[in-house]
């Protein structure tokens, strides 16, 4: 089939597929991890209250697409959507945010490449012209980053949550995280565009004589 978007290539491709499925089942086993035994890195950090924001998608996504008749399939888009939350749970039981300093930074760059690349994967499967997507998937990405770091504040020692035993936060972090996942937005339009946008078209002119 002639796709005219990339997307809907790949979310043919069986290795594709098997990824949505590796990241569904990773972040399912995280969770039951993080919950049930609650290693050291993930004390203090809100789990129940972050389970059905990072499990919601997983979980609605597929309904969605059974709902709706989606073919194919968006296994790309699903799991690009599911990644995020997979490294960062991964990251709290692993306790990688207390033993490397630059497991945030880097989380909140890379996570937030991933979470507009999956905007891009859905929007993609519509919408078969890149104009005007890399300002508005920059914007979705600084919109995404805002109401996380609201999110982040609930779960804080400041926030209404927890007792005052949750994150310990500050402007600093804060102005960082805003930075830092607002570039990587920016660095998933671009890319998405890139990988996942609509296919080049090549079109041959013959001038007529006038």
């Amino acid at each position: 089939m002639n796709n005219p978007t990339k997307v809907l290539d790949l979310d043919r491709e069986s290795w594709v597929m098997a990824a949505n499925i590796a990241v569904k089942i990773g972040l399912v086993v995280v969770f039951f991890i993080a919950i049930v035994f609650e290693p050291p890195g993930v004390v203090g950090k809100g789990m129940l209250f972050r389970a059905p924001i990072f499990l919601g998608p997983a979980v609605v996504i597929p309904i969605i697409a059974k709902v709706r008749g989606w073919d194919p399939y968006p296994h790309a888009a699903d799991a690009l959507l599911s990644a995020p939350f997979f490294l960062d749970t991964l990251a709290n039981v692993l306790g990688f945010y207390e033993s490397f300093l630059l497991t945030d930074d880097v989380l909140h760059l890379t996570n937030w490449v991933l979470l507009v690349s999956a905007i891009a994967a859905f929007r993609f499967r519509n919408v078969f012209d890149g104009t005007g997507w890399i300002a508005l998937g920059y914007g979705l990405g600084g919109l995404l980053i805002i109401w996380w770091e609201i999110a982040e504040w609930f779960i804080s020692t400041e926030g209404p949550f927890l007792g005052g035993e949750g994150l310990e936060l500050g402007y600093s972090d804060t102005v960082g995280d805003l930075f830092l996942s607002s570039t990587g937005g920016l660095i998933g339009a671009v890319v998405a565009l890139k990988l996942l946008g609509p296919k080049a078209k090549v079109e041959e002119r013959i001038a007529t004589p006038a």
